[in-house]
């Protein structure tokens, strides 16, 4: 197969798996997400999950976050861990929404990222899932197929946005991260991997990683 090739099966298996696209992170609208994935950082989808609904009953907009103390959020926050920078930048961030927009979540990657605990990862998921705005946010299940379907070399998680965006159209960013994410849950995970149901890795995939599975599956 060509690069291209490998590219057009790989689009066509993720719709014709994922017609319709769940968002792994509940909330009701850019604010609430905004706060959903700025939680996530570390942690996993289920258990921010969990957690949210009782931020949210608490405080769902920026004028209630503010009203409770960051210790107070923190106490909510704390099994997604890493609580204390989480807890502050969301007091903060609310504080700068309310001041700075009206209580309104900005629609821009770089106003996003002047947010207390806002990187870019934060902003492109914002962007792309509240508003509708092309961006391809990668995370790990990302970063991990890029790199087993041989379309970018695995160094860090920039270099794989930036051949992510190159190899796919932009009209497709924002559905084919978030297929990718849950094809490489419940296909091609890190750990108890079976390559038998991973349809694309086994039919694109680099070399090399094809091999090193095999190697390891006869040392099991």
């Amino acid at each position: 197969m060509t690069k291209a090739e490998k590219v057009e099966f790989t689009i066509k298996t993720l719709q014709e798996l994922y017609p319709k696209i769940p968002v792994p992170l509940d909330h009701k609208d850019p604010y609430t997400l905004l706060i959903a994935v700025l939680m996530s950082a570390q942690s996993t989808d289920v258990r921010v999950n969990q957690i949210t609904p009782v931020l949210f009953e608490r405080a769902d907009n920026p004028w209630k976050m503010v009203k409770l103390s960051v210790e107070e959020i923190r106490e909510i926050i704390k099994p997604v861990g890493l609580s204390p920078m989480k807890s502050k930048g969301i007091h903060g961030l609310s504080k700068i929404l309310i001041d700075k927009y009206n209580g309104e979540v900005p629609a821009d990657i770089e106003l996003l990222k002047e947010l207390p605990a806002v990187g870019h990862k934060t902003a492109s998921v914002v962007v792309s899932q509240a508003f509708g705005i092309p961006a391809f946010p990668v995370d790990t299940h990302i970063h991990r197929l890029m790199y087993r379907w041989g379309f970018s070399n695995g160094k860090n998680v920039v270099q794989t946005e930036k051949d992510a965006k190159r190899l796919f159209a932009k009209e497709l960013w924002n559905d084919l991260h978030l297929q990718i994410i849950w094809y490489g849950r419940e296909y091609s995970p890190a750990r108890g991997w079976n390559l038998d149901k991973d349809i694309i890795t086994k039919t694109i995939g680099r070399k090399s990683v094809l091999q090193e599975y095999q190697k390891a599956k006869k040392s099991r």
